[in-house]
């Protein structure tokens, strides 16, 4: 079977040979300087750089995986560009160098990764990411003719900056095929984002990030694509996971994929909970009964209101409690 076949070619001698094809992926060399005073960040394709992004892409498609990188230097240049300035052009400019480069000015903070590794990654770091992934997901792309998508939305990825509480996305080397809908693409950016965490995060701090990040971002819509990505695949989209997961225990990431889903799950109920039409609710009637014409019946009347006194409260909480 695909799953047996792939976790025997895993050993050392695999994962070292996958290690090094991910290096190989880094088409771009990347330094800082300063520029007018402001630090930037300049990057350039690598001459070998589109032949590795057609290789990959190859394998995208084999593996059926709807990603791919932006192969032609001129393309990647204009995408890199345009997604820099479209979420962060309100502080940060963009712009291109030559045949080969693009520029950027640094946001300021560090990244999830790097805070993750260090253990000092917190819930309002996560709730900042996932804010900035809601708001870039509404922003509007010509590249899908819809809603904006990362693709390659790493922890790696995302930049947080502890003076302003902010989180930004960096990094657009990868772009999702446009066949794929919106939340699809939404609920793919953020499971790259939860893999790592999953992969890497601390013991007893991985899941309530991970929930504190999925409550924030809470789009129902989106809720419900997650699950459906959060099953380890078979045969050739099994490597890219293996890359996604930094080659993490398979067991361990098992059992975190299952914790993750059922935290997912629950989101999804209490979510739910006082969405749609109000149930109609039966009450007892004020209509005054006549003994003749013009003239009420005080008893009945004063059964009615004593009555409706006594109903019970029509508030229904719209949440269930969650549990963490």
């Amino acid at each position: 079977m695909a799953t047996t076949l792939i976790d025997r070619i895993t050993p050392r001698a695999f994962r070292d040979f996958a290690a090094a094809a991910v290096d190989f992926l880094k088409m771009n060399s990347v330094t800082e300087k300063f520029r007018r005073g402001k630090p930037v960040v300049v990057k350039t394709r690598n001459p070998s750089s589109e032949q590795i992004a057609d290789s990959a892409n190859l394998f995208f498609r084999l593996a059926s995986i709807p990603i791919r990188f932006c192969s032609k230097i001129e393309e990647w240049q204009q995408w890199e560009v345009e997604c820099y300035r479209l979420l962060n052009g309100d502080t940060f400019r963009a712009f291109t160098v030559g045949n080969h480069s693009v520029c950027v000015e640094k946001v300021p903070g560090r990244s999830l990764w790097d805070h993750m590794i260090e253990g000092t990654l917190t819930r309002p770091m996560m709730q900042a990411a996932a804010r900035e992934f809601r708001r870039t997901h509404q922003l509007w792309s010509g590249q899908f003719g819809g809603p904006w998508s990362h693709a390659d939305a790493t922890m790696q990825n995302v930049i947080y900056d502890s003076k302003t509480d902010r989180a930004r996305l960096i990094d657009f080397e990868i772009v999702h095929e446009k066949s794929l809908p919106a939340p699809a693409r939404h609920a793919d950016d953020l499971v790259v984002c939860l893999l790592d965490l999953v992969a890497k995060g601390r013991i007893r701090q991985w899941l309530p990030l991970a929930v504190a990040f999925l409550e924030t971002y809470r789009e129902r819509d989106v809720l419900a694509e997650i699950n459906q990505r959060l099953v380890i695949p078979t045969g050739l989209a099994r490597i890219w996971w293996n890359v996604r997961t930094s080659f993490a225990n398979t067991a361990k990431v098992k059992r975190r994929i299952e914790l993750l889903r059922n935290a997912v799950a629950a989101l999804q109920v209490s979510s739910t909970v006082g969405v749609g039409p109000a149930r109609k609710r039966r009450r007892p009637s004020t209509i005054c009964h006549t003994i003749s014409p013009g003239i009420p019946n005080v008893s009945s009347r004063t059964l009615a209101m004593s009555e409706s006194a006594k109903a019970a409260s029509p508030a229904i909480p719209r949440r269930l409690p969650t549990t963490r």
